[in-house]
């Protein structure tokens, strides 16, 4: 069995439903056979009588990246909480850990070459550095103990109630029947939700995904433009892209204090996700129309 963190957020949510019978859950709400309930997940959790039964973690929980998190409060959560976790886990006997990580360990933007598993880390913000102090305990555990440790760093994840950026482009493509980006060539990786829960699975059981570092995405980056057109088709929408200037754009953002957003949408940020069908022979097993079609059931 696999013991399941994070499952009410929205990628956890949906790596549930995909096999219910395969988790445990974590959570401070719930309660039930399958459930383990805790206050919270850091350096203090009591996690006795977690671990029956279980041979590996899906680690998804965490303080996401927000302004209203301090530095100290994030590394106490994603790092100290995570590493309390897996040693308490070791301590138990369970074998493998998959800590999902952030694609902005890497860095915020690719200037030249695209991202991959060998890239120098240079996270960007507080909320990163948490994420890969993290990943740099849970190796060292996995030196010391023999902890099956898999590493998956996502890139911007979408689907169907997607929080974040994705979120505020649906409301966006939702409301407006024009859009700025007409203009906009840059070049992003994506990662469906359900391509993401899949990978997951596989990580949780092929024997050579231990010890690796996965830049998940759904593979051939797409432009902002493209993108947000994909959301407009699968809203059953039409939408007329306005050349706007990129210049413009980013000026205007940082007038209103929007800088990091503008970045978000007008550049670069590409990875190598190879590696992951060279060691797991994974790919992804949803298009980007499939997904963004189940948009307009909402």
């Amino acid at each position: 069995m696999i013991l399941l963190t994070g499952s009410n957020g929205f990628i956890g949510s949906e790596l549930y439903k995909t096999q219910s019978s395969l988790f445990k859950i974590v959570s401070r709400h719930q309660k039930g056979i399958d459930c383990f309930k805790v206050q919270s997940i850091d350096s203090e959790t009591n996690w006795n009588g977690a671990f029956d039964n279980i041979h590996c973690i899906i680690h998804l929980a965490g303080l996401a990246h927000s302004s209203c998190h301090t530095a100290e409060e994030l590394y106490e959560v994603n790092t100290r909480g995570t590493l309390k976790l897996a040693e308490d886990a070791v301590n138990a006997g369970v074998r493998r850990f998959i800590f999902v990580s952030s694609i902005g360990v890497n860095g915020s933007v690719t200037k030249s070459l695209p991202f991959n598993s060998n890239s120098k880390p240079a996270p960007h913000n507080n909320y990163s550095l948490s994420k890969l102090k993290a990943e740099q305990e849970l190796l060292e555990l996995a030196r010391n103990t023999g902890l099956e440790v898999v590493i998956v760093r996502p890139t911007l994840v979408y689907g169907v109630n997607a929080p974040g950026n994705f979120g505020l482009l649906t409301k966006l493509v939702k409301k407006s029947p024009v859009l700025p980006f007409g203009l906009v060539n840059n070049k992003r990786s994506f990662i469906s939700v359900k391509n993401l829960c899949d990978l997951l699975l596989v990580c949780a059981k092929h024997e050579s995904a231990p010890g690796h570092v996965f830049l998940a995405s759904d593979g051939e980056p797409i432009s902002t433009k493209e993108f947000t057109n994909a959301i407009t088709k699968g809203l059953g929408k039409s939408v007329y892209q306005l050349p706007i200037p990129l210049w413009c754009m980013r000026f205007g953002a940082r007038l209103v204090g929007k800088k990091s957003i503008s970045e978000q949408l007008l550049d670069n940020l590409e990875v190598d996700s190879s590696n992951i069908f060279d060691v797991l022979g994974w790919v992804p097993p949803y298009s980007m129309e499939q997904v963004m079609s189940s948009l307009s059931k909402e």
